[in-house]
């Protein structure tokens, strides 16, 4: 009758169980740890990748083998993960290190308007491989980090930005009548500061460029469109036809190109239009200020614990309540932005 060797089979199946179990252990409390703090999918992706080479290494060194047979077994470890690296550099490891090195810079955060090569729209997630940013469209456009660290990158600031258009008179207009025009223009549709910038002189027109400041950068595509559709609007009430692109005065009657009145309204434009577009990144960029808020939260309840006043212990108390529905609401918005 065959015999079992007991020792044996604890010996190499002990480590087997103690490294595994230690792995999952670890992955939930980094699970964990990652889910109460803010703009961490980057480093909990960085963090798992590690801790799983990490687990290898510890299996190899517990396992009962020789120390020649260990050295050997590490060795071929290293050559493997060498080789990946070495394979996949123009890959999965350039676009990790593209993605730390974005994380470390931090020139733009969920819910920016940016502008990648002919990308633009609104940063929706950001991980350790790739961007998510949300076109005019409302499509979603994944970008490879690399592709993101190689290119020039513009980034909207939140705290307001320059939006100009541009438009071609006719030469028989005074410029000081058009400069005119247009900054009435840029003032009716909210820009502070605007000033006008002669482009070029073409062969049929003058280039003028109107150039206002933008407050409210949440609004950005639809004062884009406000104000192109408020110069045509003060051009022609000034009976200033435009010469966009090109139009060449070959007519018989002098008569402007001028609209003969204003049309009937047809009723309000539909809601926000940047509402519509970049709906999942404004959500993104919601639930970051609100993770924002629960870290300050955090914060000002490690301080309170610091006092043993029993004020402080109902603000703590207080203030935990806070965090907990905040995390609450969070994880439900989450949940409903996915789905």
């Amino acid at each position: 009758m065959p015999t079992f060797d007991v020792s044996g089979i604890v010996a190499w199946g002990l480590p087997v169980l103690i490294t595994v179990g230690g792995t999952f252990a670890v992955y939930w409390l980094l699970g964990k740890t990652f889910s109460q703090q803010p703009n961490n999918r980057l480093y909990k992706q960085f963090s798992q990748i590690v801790i799983l080479l990490v687990a290898v290494v510890v299996l190899l060194l517990a396992l009962p083998f020789e120390v020649e047979t260990r050295g050997q077994l590490l060795s071929l470890f290293g050559l493997v993960i060498t080789a990946i690296i070495a394979l996949s550099s123009t890959t999965f490891v350039s676009n990790a290190m593209a993605g730390l090195t974005l994380k470390i810079i931090g020139s733009f955060r969920t819910g920016d308007f940016i502008e990648v090569g002919e990308h633009f729209g609104r940063v929706r997630v950001k991980t350790l491989l790739h961007t998510e940013i949300q076109s005019e469209d409302r499509d979603t456009v994944t970008l490879p980090n690399i592709f993101v660290i190689t290119n020039p990158v513009k980034v909207v600031d939140q705290s307001g930005t320059l939006i100009s258009a541009q438009v071609s008179i006719g030469y028989d207009v005074h410029r000081e009548q058009v400069r005119i025009q247009l900054r009435e223009a840029a003032e009716r549709v909210g820009l502070r500061d605007p000033f006008v910038q002669i482009l070029g002189l073409g062969d049929h027109a003058v280039e003028y460029k109107i150039t206002g400041f933008l407050d409210d950068v949440s609004k950005l595509v639809s004062k884009k469109t406000e104000l192109k559709g408020a110069m045509l609007d003060t051009l022609h009430e000034a009976n200033i036809e435009v010469m966009s692109p090109t139009v060449m005065n070959q007519r018989q009657i002098s008569r402007p190109l001028v609209p003969a009145g204003a049309p009937e309204e047809s009723g309000p434009e539909p809601g926000r239009v940047e509402e519509l577009m970049f709906d999942k990144a404004e959500i993104a960029a919601r639930i970051e200020r609100f993770h924002d808020q629960i870290g300050s939260i955090q914060g000002e309840i490690a301080e309170l614990k610091k006092s043993e006043d029993d004020g402080a212990r109902l603000e703590i108390a207080w203030r935990e309540q806070q965090v907990k529905s905040l995390r609450n609401f969070v994880a439900r918005v989450d949940k409903e932005s996915d789905s």
